[in-house]
């Protein structure tokens, strides 16, 4: 029988944890109150604070390397470009017509409610969502057809010019 050797592991030791960096006392500060200052969560914390340690650990072999060979290192893995996709160009949805589609919605809704028989259930807030939706609408068409009324007006050269004096 093969003899076995048995080997203790300490307890804890199953992560392996970097040395933290060390900062000096000032900066150790600046990053607690800019933290808290920003309002970050505990995870957000310990994700920006990792980020710290892995650039200073990359820092720290960029140097190692120069004063070893006394050259700028290139990385081992570069980056790929990112392959460009050929998308379709979809047009931006018109504001004017989601209203428009989200009123129809609306009425489809409350006529299902009424076949159900609850529709003075919902009748009060769907006709008050339709009516804001209304609004916006009009909002929308004024600002077009002030864009419209400038268009016309440029391409007729009628903007401001006033008619020449003899």
């Amino acid at each position: 029988m093969a003899s076995q050797e048995r080997t203790t592991v300490p307890k804890g030791t199953g992560f392996w944890h970097a040395p933290r960096p060390h900062y000096s006392q000032e900066t150790q500060e600046l990053l607690k109150v800019m933290m808290q200052e920003s309002r970050l969560t505990n995870f957000q914390q310990r994700h920006l604070t990792n980020c710290m340690k892995r650039d200073l650990e990359k820092e720290k072999e960029r140097l190692q390397n120069i004063l070893a060979t006394g050259k700028v290192k290139a990385e081992q893995n570069p980056q790929r470009k990112p392959v460009q996709k050929v998308e379709e160009e979809t047009p931006e949805p018109d504001r004017f017509e989601e209203l428009v589609n989200e009123i129809q919605e609306r009425k489809i809704f409350l006529a299902e409610m009424e076949a159900l028989g609850q529709d003075k259930q919902y009748q009060g807030i769907i006709l008050t969502e339709i009516s804001q939706k209304l609004r916006e609408m009009e909002v929308i068409d004024k600002k077009r057809s002030m864009k419209v009324r400038e268009a016309m007006a440029k391409a007729l050269n009628t903007g401001n010019k006033s008619a020449p004096q003899t």
